[in-house]
């Protein structure tokens, strides 16, 4: 960071798609990001259409769902670590009490500090995408609801021919949103894993952290972030290409 530069051309995105460090990273990140943003537009639905079918305390549970978001996220890593611990971890306790013999130890384990990561950033922002979607649930006509009624629907078939159609452009206003985050996720993998064990953990946004602040390779953590800008907007033509095909406007 601190010598004279020096241009050395393609060299640095060569080293990227040669090194098999880089690819175990872009691996994460493709793993990372399906089970981020697969899980959280499922879970935000699903909590929008609970709370937007007049459920007791509905605002009660929109606040108690939203406070993750606006938390501090170190507070939040913080909390999470205890509930991940191996032996006095509430999660595994309950695995133990439910009959799991051997519960994995989340954070210390290659294959399952990944996930944990992406459990915790879903159950983070989660709440956020809820709001989007309730609102989009809310400028639905009730009359439609009624309509169904009459013909016959049921509740899954109203919620697949009525919810989900005219809901679809909130649906991809919150798909893209959380593709972008899905990219940016730093901070949870800082506090939990620090991108460990092993890089199990380390997704493209960490590992240009660490080759940019940690091994003071800024060059190549500049080539990294490139390449990460163009895959996101590559992955965000992608969905709007294909958005005329779902997407009912």
């Amino acid at each position: 960071m601190f010598d004279k530069a020096v241009f050395v051309g393609w060299k640095n995105y060569a080293h990227i798609f040669t090194s098999s460090i880089s690819l175990d990273v872009f691996v994460n990140s493709a793993i990372f990001s399906v089970i981020y943003v697969a899980g959280s537009l499922a879970l935000a639905l699903v909590l929008a259409v609970v709370l937007n079918n007049g459920l007791r305390s509905s605002a009660f549970f929109r606040g108690a769902f939203f406070v993750p978001y606006i938390t501090a996220t170190v507070a939040i890593a913080l909390a999470w670590r205890w509930i991940f611990s191996t032996r006095f971890g509430v999660l595994n306790n309950l695995l133990i009490a439910l009959g799991v013999e051997n519960p994995p130890a989340w954070l210390a384990d290659p294959a399952w500090a990944l996930p944990a990561v992406a459990l915790v950033s879903i159950w983070k922002d989660v709440g956020f995408y809820m709001i989007l979607l309730l609102a989009g649930l809310q400028t639905i006509d009730p009359t439609l609801y009624q309509a169904a009624r009459v013909d016959g629907a049921g509740p899954i078939a109203r919620f697949r021919k009525v919810t989900v159609p005219l809901l679809t452009r909130s649906l991809f206003f919150v798909l893209i949103i959380a593709l972008v985050r899905s990219t940016q996720t730093f901070e949870i993998t800082y506090a939990l894993t620090n991108g460990g064990p092993n890089r199990a953990s380390t997704t493209l946004a960490f590992f240009v952290y660490q080759k940019a602040f940690v091994d003071f390779e800024v060059g190549y953590a500049a080539a990294l972030s490139y390449i990460m800008c163009v895959i996101l907007g590559f992955l965000t033509l992608v969905s709007f290409y294909f958005r005329r095909k779902w997407v009912h406007e």
